[in-house]
């Protein structure tokens, strides 16, 4: 184990897309674990769009990242020094930690993952981890999607998108999704099983291509990006249509001037629809039934799932961004220590 812990630092408040200048880099000893905590080696860190808003000084869902302090992140690591019981030395863990080699836990953000189903490490990153478990709760409970409905995906080769689209199809439901440039489109079609593919970089009128594919309105949306999809989405609503969002990508670079909201809003008062936001923070006391299912279905090769593994801490930031230009293909992760 090696006597230096080497972590990125958010020094100052983004404007726009984080710039290097935000971030700190800084060198110090490896910490030692207090009463009831633990700390993890940091084997991975996933690169996840929520971490935009963390960094904004009102935050999001979360409070935001006090300046001068590591940068957080949902990480997978192994445990090297316990004063927890439940947690021993050498345990597979997963949960919020940092952009960082070493960080220090405390039981309940952090917990074992089931390493004995077989995995590679990164699947507890995906499928098997928040990831999966926001497509699984957030199709089925947020957007209580039943056999044989319609289901328009938005971010729809992004980690969660990718999931949700896959699931929809496993229940026997249509399925079209949104994505941004001909080869993710392609993916989705030929290889995850998509009935079809929108690429909204090439498309002029989004609304219109919507209604070709679901001229009767859609039954179920997922919403990954905002912006001017959720308006072109709203527009072809069926009755009692219910809205999941997730994210919303497009403005997460825009908080201190985010544009109008979809000037489409009475659609949702004369469709009956349902719009609910979820967190998949609000499921993970009971997400082992979903883990299970989704285990289940990749063993079956139902789901399929791709992870963007770039290597090292010290090039975080700039792995970061590519969030927000679209340029990974599949899950982003860091990886950043080896087991």
């Amino acid at each position: 184990m090696a006597d230096i812990n080497r972590e990125w630092l958010l020094v100052q408040r983004p404007q726009g897309e984080p710039k290097p200048s935000d971030y700190q880099w800084r060198e110090s000893p490896v910490p030692e674990p207090g009463p009831g905590e633990f700390v993890v080696r940091v084997l991975y860190a996933a690169m996840d769009p929520a971490i935009r808003g963390w960094m904004d000084a009102q935050g999001n869902y979360m409070p935001p990242i006090p300046l001068g302090t590591p940068v957080r992140s949902v990480v997978l690591g192994k445990v090297v020094k316990s004063n927890v019981d439940a947690h021993p030395v050498g345990q597979i863990v997963s949960g919020l930690g940092a952009w960082a080699d070493y960080v220090v836990c405390k039981p309940g953000y952090v917990g074992p993952v089931p390493v004995e189903w077989g995995h590679d490490l990164t699947t507890y990153l995906h499928p098997l981890g928040a990831v999966g478990a926001t497509a699984y709760y957030g199709l089925f409970e947020v957007g209580k999607l039943k056999d044989g409905e319609n289901l328009l995906v938005s971010g729809a080769a992004g980690g969660v998108g990718s999931l949700v689209g896959q699931m929809g199809k496993i229940k026997g439901c249509k399925v079209v999704g949104i994505a941004g440039g001909a080869e993710k489109c392609r993916w989705l079609t030929e290889e995850l099983g998509f009935d079809a593919a929108i690429d909204y970089r090439a498309t002029k009128d989004l609304s219109a291509e919507i209604r070709k594919h679901f001229p009767g309105g859609f039954d179920v949306y997922f919403e990954n990006v905002g912006g001017a999809t959720l308006e072109a989405a709203m527009d072809n609503m069926a009755m009692h249509a219910r809205i999941a969002i997730c994210g919303m990508i497009s403005a997460y670079n825009d908080s201190h001037d985010p544009p109008p909201g979809p000037r489409n809003m009475w659609n949702i008062l004369v469709k009956r629809a349902h719009v609910e936001g979820l967190l998949v923070s609000d499921y993970m006391h009971r997400a082992m039934p979903g883990y299970q299912q989704i285990n289940d279905w990749i063993k079956a090769g139902k789901l399929k799932f791709k992870v963007d593994v770039r290597d090292g801490l010290e090039n975080t930031p700039e792995i970061f961004n590519k969030l927000f230009t679209g340029s990974h293909d599949g899950k982003l992760l860091v990886k950043i220590g080896d087991a």
